[in-house]
């Protein structure tokens, strides 16, 4: 399909965490990290700092949790080296395996659009280092809670149709919720919060369900659309 044939009427949003970038292997890779520089106590520490925060904010505050770490312990050294390795984080080997093809397809469809939630430094960061800015050619939402923030992401992206791709249910509820048959909700399996069923099944059933971001390849405009209505 040509550009040209693609339907302007169609925004693509994509989450970046665990639906287009592993972030379930970043925040190992960061816990073993932690504990080898640390020791494993206090990187427990940091964790359940991370889990606070996270509970405060509602979203992953890795940067925040470790200034509030700092703070318990302001003569440690080691927290330079930390903070070195999370802003130079290799994230693009992080993305999942066709999940740039998946892109380059929907702006076959429509126009891709980065729609997250993060915190004000390190998800930009996170979106840069990983080549999603520079793939997405600019097109990036970042908001502290992007469910709360539809009307500026559709002020901002105007569109006949949208579709959502999230791992999180909960997430996509909210937004069917808001746009109703205007939206197709699709819901890769991939991470921790996608694979806990008891949490998938307490939320209405997404429109399309893939178990790997780069299916969405297999689906025509016509089939994602459609699926709206279901």
């Amino acid at each position: 399909m040509k550009r040209a044939d693609a339907n302007p009427g169609t925004v693509f949003f994509f989450d970046v965490d665990n639906t287009l970038l592993d972030n379930d292997r970043v925040a190992e890779d960061l816990k073993r990290y932690l504990t080898n520089k640390v020791g494993e106590a206090s990187g427990q520490r940091y964790w359940d700092i991370f889990e606070q925060l996270r509970t405060e904010l509602g979203y992953a505050g890795y940067l925040g949790a470790l200034q509030r770490y700092r703070v318990e312990r302001p003569r440690d050294p080691k927290l330079l080296a930390v903070s070195h390795f999370m802003i130079n984080y290799p994230f693009a080997n992080r993305l999942f395996p066709e999940s740039l093809d998946a892109v380059e397809y929907a702006r076959q469809l429509g126009r891709p659009v980065i729609l997250s939630d993060g915190d004000v430094v390190f998800q930009p960061r996170k979106v840069d280092r990983s080549g999603l800015y520079e793939v997405f050619e600019g097109q990036v939402l970042i908001y502290i809670h992007k469910e709360l923030e539809l009307d500026d992401a559709e002020a901002k992206y105007p569109a006949t149709r949208y579709v959502m791709v999230d791992d999180k249910v909960r997430i996509l509820a909210a937004i069917k919720k808001y746009w109703g048959a205007r939206v197709t909700t699709v819901f890769p399996r991939q991470g921790h919060y996608a694979m806990d069923t008891e949490l998938v099944a307490q939320y209405p059933k997404p429109d399309i369900t893939l178990e790997r971001i780069g299916q969405l390849q297999k689906y025509s405009l016509e089939q994602i659309l459609a699926a709206a209505g279901n």
